[in-house]
């Protein structure tokens, strides 16, 4: 949250991933490069929280924020982006993705 009256609300993406028994220790090292890459290397890129919840490790949930929806089109670029995707996806068996606005911050 912030009080800053002219600050840019964000383009909030969510990501529920539903993985495979076992696979939580090889997706949380593949989904925690990629948080921390978006983060280092995307000026776009303002949040990336990578959340499993409590007693369910096989299920993961990211809030990312990003400037505006041209950057995380961008991140979806990003060779970072790429490598996750394309090493994750043996791992997951389904995943559900929400795009909005935040509405208050």
């Amino acid at each position: 949250m912030t009080s800053d009256p002219n600050s840019k609300p964000g383009f909030v993406v969510t990501v529920e991933f539903r993985l495979k028994t076992g696979a939580a220790e090889a997706f949380a090292k593949l989904i925690i490069e990629n948080a921390r890459r978006s983060l280092a290397d995307e000026k776009g890129c303002r949040q990336f929280d990578v959340v499993v919840p409590a007693a369910e490790p096989d299920r993961v949930f990211l809030y990312e924020v990003y400037d505006d929806a041209e950057a995380f089109e961008a991140h979806k670029r990003t060779a970072h982006f790429l490598a996750f995707d394309q090493a994750s996806a043996g791992l997951v068996i389904d995943r559900a993705i929400m795009l909005g606005t935040r509405a208050f911050h």
